[in-house]
């Protein structure tokens, strides 16, 4: 996880929500984080490290479908005029982030939002296992791969 990543999670985390880093979303893209919010909204934010990493980015749009609200995260020498405007805008600082934008909310699909929730769950109960259980974790993963 990048600090930017880190610190928008610390921010997730302030704000009530539970954020999953690198989650896979069912049309193969990943999300820097996939937050579910305690009124289960669905809110993604991409974490970008520079203008570069911005303006070579051509994923960002597909996200939309996939949330009620996007948020971009950077740092503080990030030139936020580059960043869409109905866009979320999260600053860090560090460990520490801020909000200094909301974004423009969209509604999901019930079909969508439940796909959504299902991956959200057995992501989040996959990775908790496996930290609960490295051992028996890693011996089902070696014995799962292929030879």
């Amino acid at each position: 996880m990048t600090p930017v990543q880190r610190a928008a999670a610390r921010w997730c985390l302030a704000q009530g929500w539970a954020p999953l880093a690198e989650a896979p979303l069912p049309d193969g893209l990943r999300a820097d984080i996939l937050a579910l919010t305690p009124d289960s909204r669905l809110v993604i934010i991409e974490a970008k490290s520079g203008a570069r990493d911005f303006t070579t980015d051509s994923k960002w749009p597909g996200y939309r479908v996939w949330c009620n609200a996007l948020y971009f995260a950077v740092d503080l020498d990030f030139p936020q005029a580059l960043l869409p405007s109905e866009t979320g805008l999260i600053v860090t600082d560090g460990p520490d982030a801020t909000t200094i934008r909301t974004p423009l909310e969209h509604p999901l699909a019930p079909a969508r939002r439940r796909s959504l929730l299902l991956r959200f769950a057995l992501a989040s109960a996959r990775r908790l296992a496996t930290l609960q259980d490295p051992e028996g974790s890693a011996a089902l993963f070696s014995a799962l791969r292929p030879e």
